[in-house]
Protein backbone atom coordinates (compact mmCIF):
# COMPACT_ATOMS: atom_id res chain seq x y z
CA UNK A 1 0.00 0.00 0.00
CA UNK A 2 1.35 3.42 -0.96
CA UNK A 3 1.93 6.20 1.59
CA UNK A 4 -1.00 8.15 0.16
CA UNK A 5 -3.28 5.11 0.39
CA UNK A 6 -2.23 4.48 4.00
CA UNK A 7 -3.09 8.06 4.96
CA UNK A 8 -6.67 7.57 3.75
CA UNK A 9 -7.13 5.16 6.66
CA UNK A 10 -5.15 7.14 9.24
CA UNK A 11 -6.23 9.90 11.62
CA UNK A 12 -6.01 13.68 11.40
CA UNK A 13 -2.25 13.88 11.93
CA UNK A 14 -1.70 11.84 8.78
CA UNK A 15 -4.07 14.09 6.85
CA UNK A 16 -2.14 17.17 7.98
CA UNK A 17 1.10 15.48 6.98
CA UNK A 18 -0.35 14.70 3.54
CA UNK A 19 -1.47 18.29 2.97
CA UNK A 20 1.92 19.69 3.95
CA UNK A 21 3.56 17.13 1.65
CA UNK A 22 1.53 18.54 -1.24
CA UNK A 23 -0.51 15.40 -1.88
CA UNK A 24 -3.54 16.35 -3.96
CA UNK A 25 -5.65 13.51 -2.57
CA UNK A 26 -4.98 14.67 0.99
CA UNK A 27 -5.69 18.27 0.01
CA UNK A 28 -9.03 17.27 -1.52
CA UNK A 29 -10.03 15.37 1.63
CA UNK A 30 -8.96 18.29 3.82
CA UNK A 31 -11.14 20.69 1.82
CA UNK A 32 -14.09 18.31 2.11
CA UNK A 33 -13.52 18.28 5.86
CA UNK A 34 -13.58 22.08 6.24
CA UNK A 35 -16.66 22.31 4.01
CA UNK A 36 -18.59 19.90 6.21
CA UNK A 37 -21.13 21.15 8.74
CA UNK A 38 -20.99 18.04 10.93
CA UNK A 39 -19.99 18.88 14.48
CA UNK A 40 -17.30 16.19 14.69
CA UNK A 41 -15.88 17.42 11.38
CA UNK A 42 -15.88 21.01 12.67
CA UNK A 43 -13.65 19.98 15.57
CA UNK A 44 -11.25 18.20 13.25
CA UNK A 45 -11.28 21.09 10.77
CA UNK A 46 -10.32 23.53 13.51
CA UNK A 47 -7.30 21.41 14.48
CA UNK A 48 -6.38 21.02 10.82
CA UNK A 49 -6.46 24.77 10.13
CA UNK A 50 -4.47 25.59 13.27
CA UNK A 51 -1.80 23.08 12.17
CA UNK A 52 -1.43 24.37 8.60
CA UNK A 53 -1.73 28.11 9.31
CA UNK A 54 2.05 28.64 9.88
CA UNK A 55 2.66 27.18 6.42
CA UNK A 56 0.13 29.39 4.60
CA UNK A 57 -0.01 33.00 3.48
CA UNK A 58 2.73 33.20 0.85
CA UNK A 59 0.68 32.76 -2.35
CA UNK A 60 -0.72 35.28 -4.80
CA UNK A 61 -4.47 35.26 -4.12
CA UNK A 62 -6.36 36.33 -7.24
CA UNK A 63 -10.11 36.70 -7.68
CA UNK A 64 -11.44 36.28 -11.22
CA UNK A 65 -14.92 37.34 -12.26
CA UNK A 66 -16.78 38.47 -15.35
CA UNK A 67 -20.10 38.35 -17.11
CA UNK A 68 -21.37 34.95 -18.33
CA UNK A 69 -19.74 34.03 -21.64
CA UNK A 70 -16.62 36.10 -21.09
CA UNK A 71 -14.50 32.94 -20.95
CA UNK A 72 -13.40 32.69 -17.32
CA UNK A 73 -12.66 28.97 -17.46
CA UNK A 74 -10.87 29.27 -20.82
CA UNK A 75 -8.81 32.15 -19.46
CA UNK A 76 -7.86 30.23 -16.32
CA UNK A 77 -6.97 27.15 -18.37
CA UNK A 78 -4.62 29.13 -20.61
CA UNK A 79 -3.24 31.35 -17.86
CA UNK A 80 -2.82 28.50 -15.39
CA UNK A 81 -0.98 26.20 -17.80
CA UNK A 82 1.31 29.10 -18.74
CA UNK A 83 2.16 29.59 -15.07
CA UNK A 84 2.74 25.90 -14.33
CA UNK A 85 5.01 25.85 -17.38
CA UNK A 86 7.06 28.54 -15.65
CA UNK A 87 7.44 26.38 -12.54
CA UNK A 88 4.56 27.71 -10.45
CA UNK A 89 2.04 25.57 -8.59
CA UNK A 90 -1.47 26.79 -9.37
CA UNK A 91 -4.73 26.15 -7.52
CA UNK A 92 -8.11 27.11 -8.99
CA UNK A 93 -11.10 27.26 -6.67
CA UNK A 94 -13.91 27.30 -9.18
CA UNK A 95 -17.17 28.05 -7.43
CA UNK A 96 -20.22 26.54 -9.16
CA UNK A 97 -23.76 27.89 -8.88
CA UNK A 98 -25.96 25.85 -6.56
CA UNK A 99 -29.59 25.21 -7.21
CA UNK A 100 -31.86 27.15 -4.89
CA UNK A 101 -34.33 24.26 -5.07
CA UNK A 102 -32.10 21.26 -4.50
CA UNK A 103 -28.79 22.69 -3.32
CA UNK A 104 -27.09 20.74 -6.12
CA UNK A 105 -24.53 22.22 -8.49
CA UNK A 106 -23.13 21.52 -11.93
CA UNK A 107 -19.49 21.19 -10.82
CA UNK A 108 -18.36 21.24 -14.42
CA UNK A 109 -15.14 23.25 -14.22
CA UNK A 110 -12.92 20.17 -14.35
CA UNK A 111 -14.46 19.29 -17.69
CA UNK A 112 -13.91 22.86 -18.94
CA UNK A 113 -10.28 22.94 -17.73
CA UNK A 114 -9.11 19.50 -18.78
CA UNK A 115 -5.41 20.31 -19.27
CA UNK A 116 -5.14 22.21 -16.00
CA UNK A 117 -7.09 19.61 -14.02
CA UNK A 118 -4.64 16.90 -15.12
CA UNK A 119 -1.52 19.04 -14.71
CA UNK A 120 0.59 17.63 -11.82
CA UNK A 121 1.44 21.18 -10.74
CA UNK A 122 -2.19 22.34 -10.64
CA UNK A 123 -5.19 21.66 -8.47
CA UNK A 124 -8.73 22.43 -9.65
CA UNK A 125 -11.44 22.30 -7.03
CA UNK A 126 -15.04 22.98 -8.01
CA UNK A 127 -17.14 23.78 -4.95
CA UNK A 128 -20.86 24.52 -4.75
CA UNK A 129 -21.71 28.10 -3.78
CA UNK A 130 -24.79 26.85 -1.90
CA UNK A 131 -26.55 30.13 -2.57
CA UNK A 132 -23.82 32.22 -0.95
CA UNK A 133 -23.76 35.84 -2.07
CA UNK A 134 -21.19 36.51 -4.75
CA UNK A 135 -21.00 32.84 -5.67
CA UNK A 136 -18.37 32.18 -3.03
CA UNK A 137 -18.36 28.85 -1.27
CA UNK A 138 -18.74 29.08 2.50
CA UNK A 139 -15.29 27.61 3.14
CA UNK A 140 -13.41 29.42 0.34
CA UNK A 141 -11.09 31.23 2.76
CA UNK A 142 -10.16 28.00 4.54
CA UNK A 143 -9.60 26.33 1.19
CA UNK A 144 -7.18 29.08 0.20
CA UNK A 145 -5.13 28.43 3.35
CA UNK A 146 -5.06 24.69 2.70
CA UNK A 147 -3.88 25.20 -0.89
CA UNK A 148 -1.12 27.52 0.28
CA UNK A 149 -0.03 25.04 2.96
CA UNK A 150 0.12 22.36 0.24
CA UNK A 151 2.65 24.45 -1.66
CA UNK A 152 0.52 26.26 -4.24
CA UNK A 153 1.99 29.71 -4.76
CA UNK A 154 -0.85 31.05 -6.96
CA UNK A 155 -4.47 30.61 -5.91
CA UNK A 156 -7.34 31.72 -8.15
CA UNK A 157 -10.91 32.09 -6.92
CA UNK A 158 -13.24 31.96 -9.92
CA UNK A 159 -16.71 33.25 -9.14
CA UNK A 160 -20.04 32.41 -10.74
CA UNK A 161 -20.11 35.78 -12.49
CA UNK A 162 -20.84 39.44 -12.00
CA UNK A 163 -24.03 39.39 -10.00
CA UNK A 164 -24.79 39.49 -6.31
CA UNK A 165 -21.85 40.64 -4.22
CA UNK A 166 -18.33 40.46 -5.64
CA UNK A 167 -17.27 42.45 -2.57
CA UNK A 168 -16.99 39.10 -0.80
CA UNK A 169 -14.52 37.89 -3.39
CA UNK A 170 -12.42 41.05 -3.29
CA UNK A 171 -12.24 40.75 0.49
CA UNK A 172 -10.46 37.40 0.41
CA UNK A 173 -7.92 37.98 -2.38
CA UNK A 174 -4.94 40.25 -3.01
CA UNK A 175 -5.95 41.23 -6.54
CA UNK A 176 -9.42 41.38 -8.07
CA UNK A 177 -9.37 40.72 -11.82
CA UNK A 178 -12.44 41.44 -13.94
CA UNK A 179 -12.68 39.88 -17.40
CA UNK A 180 -14.53 41.88 -20.06
CA UNK A 181 -15.69 41.21 -23.62
CA UNK A 182 -14.62 43.07 -26.77
CA UNK A 183 -17.15 45.59 -28.00
CA UNK A 184 -18.10 46.43 -24.42
CA UNK A 185 -19.31 49.95 -25.17
CA UNK A 186 -22.94 49.02 -24.63
CA UNK A 187 -21.99 46.74 -21.77
CA UNK A 188 -20.44 49.67 -19.92
CA UNK A 189 -23.90 51.16 -19.58
CA UNK A 190 -25.14 48.12 -17.68
CA UNK A 191 -22.14 46.90 -15.70
CA UNK A 192 -22.37 47.51 -12.00
CA UNK A 193 -20.42 50.56 -10.91
CA UNK A 194 -19.31 48.67 -7.81
CA UNK A 195 -17.52 46.02 -9.87
CA UNK A 196 -15.34 48.62 -11.59
CA UNK A 197 -14.64 50.28 -8.26
CA UNK A 198 -13.39 46.97 -6.88
CA UNK A 199 -11.26 46.04 -9.90
CA UNK A 200 -7.47 46.07 -9.57
CA UNK A 201 -7.07 44.78 -13.10
CA UNK A 202 -9.48 44.75 -16.04
CA UNK A 203 -8.70 42.33 -18.87
CA UNK A 204 -10.57 42.40 -22.18
CA UNK A 205 -10.61 38.75 -23.22
CA UNK A 206 -11.16 37.27 -26.72
CA UNK A 207 -8.96 39.96 -28.31
CA UNK A 208 -8.26 37.90 -31.41
CA UNK A 209 -9.10 37.90 -35.12
CA UNK A 210 -11.68 40.48 -36.13
CA UNK A 211 -12.30 41.35 -32.47
CA UNK A 212 -8.89 42.94 -31.85
CA UNK A 213 -10.07 46.40 -32.86
CA UNK A 214 -13.17 46.06 -30.69
CA UNK A 215 -11.02 44.88 -27.78
CA UNK A 216 -8.71 47.91 -28.05
CA UNK A 217 -11.72 50.24 -28.12
CA UNK A 218 -13.23 48.48 -25.11
CA UNK A 219 -9.93 48.89 -23.26
CA UNK A 220 -9.93 52.63 -23.97
CA UNK A 221 -13.54 52.96 -22.78
CA UNK A 222 -12.79 51.03 -19.60
CA UNK A 223 -9.67 53.09 -18.90
CA UNK A 224 -11.75 56.26 -19.13
CA UNK A 225 -14.38 54.80 -16.80
CA UNK A 226 -11.75 53.81 -14.25
CA UNK A 227 -10.29 57.33 -14.19
CA UNK A 228 -13.71 58.61 -13.17
CA UNK A 229 -14.58 55.86 -10.68
CA UNK A 230 -11.17 55.46 -9.01
CA UNK A 231 -9.59 58.93 -8.79
CA UNK A 232 -7.94 58.22 -5.41
CA UNK A 233 -6.06 55.01 -6.03
CA UNK A 234 -3.26 55.07 -3.46
CA UNK A 235 -0.33 52.77 -4.18
CA UNK A 236 -1.83 51.16 -7.26
CA UNK A 237 -3.50 52.52 -10.36
CA UNK A 238 -5.83 49.90 -11.89
CA UNK A 239 -4.81 48.84 -15.38
CA UNK A 240 -6.73 47.70 -18.43
CA UNK A 241 -5.17 45.04 -20.66
CA UNK A 242 -6.24 42.86 -23.56
CA UNK A 243 -5.59 39.18 -24.14
CA UNK A 244 -6.72 36.16 -26.10
CA UNK A 245 -7.14 32.95 -24.14
CA UNK A 246 -7.48 30.90 -27.33
CA UNK A 247 -4.42 32.39 -29.06
CA UNK A 248 -2.64 32.69 -25.69
CA UNK A 249 -1.50 36.23 -26.38
CA UNK A 250 -1.27 38.98 -23.81
CA UNK A 251 -1.14 36.55 -20.88
CA UNK A 252 2.45 37.43 -19.95
CA UNK A 253 1.45 41.09 -19.63
CA UNK A 254 -1.40 40.11 -17.31
CA UNK A 255 1.05 38.18 -15.11
CA UNK A 256 3.50 41.09 -15.12
CA UNK A 257 0.71 43.42 -13.99
CA UNK A 258 -0.18 41.06 -11.13
CA UNK A 259 3.44 41.12 -10.01
CA UNK A 260 3.60 44.90 -10.28
CA UNK A 261 0.44 45.17 -8.17
CA UNK A 262 1.88 43.09 -5.35
CA UNK A 263 5.19 44.92 -5.47
CA UNK A 264 3.44 48.30 -5.27
CA UNK A 265 1.31 47.27 -2.29
CA UNK A 266 4.24 45.69 -0.44
CA UNK A 267 6.38 48.77 -1.00
CA UNK A 268 4.06 51.10 0.93
CA UNK A 269 2.94 48.55 3.53
CA UNK A 270 -0.66 48.32 2.31
CA UNK A 271 -0.35 44.64 1.36
CA UNK A 272 0.17 43.53 4.97
CA UNK A 273 -2.58 45.86 6.17
CA UNK A 274 -4.99 44.46 3.59
CA UNK A 275 -4.26 40.87 4.63
CA UNK A 276 -4.68 41.79 8.31
CA UNK A 277 -8.03 43.48 7.64
CA UNK A 278 -9.21 40.46 5.68
CA UNK A 279 -8.35 38.20 8.61
CA UNK A 280 -10.63 40.20 10.92
CA UNK A 281 -13.42 40.25 8.31
CA UNK A 282 -12.99 36.50 7.96
CA UNK A 283 -13.48 36.09 11.72
CA UNK A 284 -16.77 38.00 11.60
CA UNK A 285 -17.96 36.10 8.53
CA UNK A 286 -17.29 32.81 10.31
CA UNK A 287 -19.09 34.03 13.41
CA UNK A 288 -22.17 35.08 11.42
CA UNK A 289 -22.24 31.75 9.58
CA UNK A 290 -21.86 29.79 12.79
CA UNK A 291 -24.53 31.74 14.67
CA UNK A 292 -27.02 31.36 11.81
CA UNK A 293 -26.36 27.63 11.71
CA UNK A 294 -26.83 27.30 15.48
CA UNK A 295 -30.04 29.32 15.30
CA UNK A 296 -31.54 27.10 12.61
CA UNK A 297 -30.50 23.95 14.45
CA UNK A 298 -31.90 25.03 17.84
CA UNK A 299 -34.83 22.69 18.70
CA UNK A 300 -37.21 25.51 19.65
CA UNK A 301 -36.48 27.36 16.41
CA UNK A 302 -36.62 24.24 14.24
CA UNK A 303 -40.04 23.36 15.70
CA UNK A 304 -41.55 26.80 15.15
CA UNK A 305 -39.83 27.63 11.84
CA UNK A 306 -42.29 25.92 9.42
CA UNK A 307 -45.27 27.74 10.97
CA UNK A 308 -43.50 31.10 11.07
CA UNK A 309 -42.28 30.78 7.48
CA UNK A 310 -45.80 29.85 6.33
CA UNK A 311 -47.25 32.90 8.10
CA UNK A 312 -44.64 35.17 6.53
CA UNK A 313 -45.42 33.74 3.09
CA UNK A 314 -49.14 34.22 3.70
CA UNK A 315 -48.62 37.81 4.80
CA UNK A 316 -50.08 37.26 8.27
CA UNK A 317 -46.83 37.87 10.14
CA UNK A 318 -44.43 40.70 9.16
CA UNK A 319 -40.87 39.50 8.36
CA UNK A 320 -39.43 41.89 10.96
CA UNK A 321 -41.68 40.46 13.67
CA UNK A 322 -40.89 36.92 12.53
CA UNK A 323 -37.16 37.57 12.78
CA UNK A 324 -37.54 38.93 16.30
CA UNK A 325 -39.72 35.97 17.30
CA UNK A 326 -37.12 33.48 16.02
CA UNK A 327 -34.35 35.29 17.84
CA UNK A 328 -36.37 35.25 21.06
CA UNK A 329 -36.96 31.50 20.70
CA UNK A 330 -33.23 30.97 20.12
CA UNK A 331 -32.10 33.06 23.10
CA UNK A 332 -34.64 31.42 25.42
CA UNK A 333 -33.94 27.88 24.25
Amino acid sequence: MTAAAQRRHQPLDALIEGVLAGERASLARAITLVESRREDHRTQARKLLEAVLPHAGKAHRIGVTGVPGVGKSTFLEAFGTMLTGQGHKVAVLAVDPSSRRTGGSILGDKTRMVALATDPNAFVRPSPSAGTLGGVARASRETILLCEAAGYDIVFVETVGVGQSETLVADMVDLFLVLMLPGAGDELQGIKKGILELADLLVVNKADGDRQRLARQAARDLSAALRILQPDVGAWTPRVLTCSSTDRTGLEKVWDAIGDHRQALEADGSFAKKRARQQVNWMWAQLEDRLLHLLKEAPTVAQALPTIEAEVQAGTRPPTVAAEDLLTLFLNK
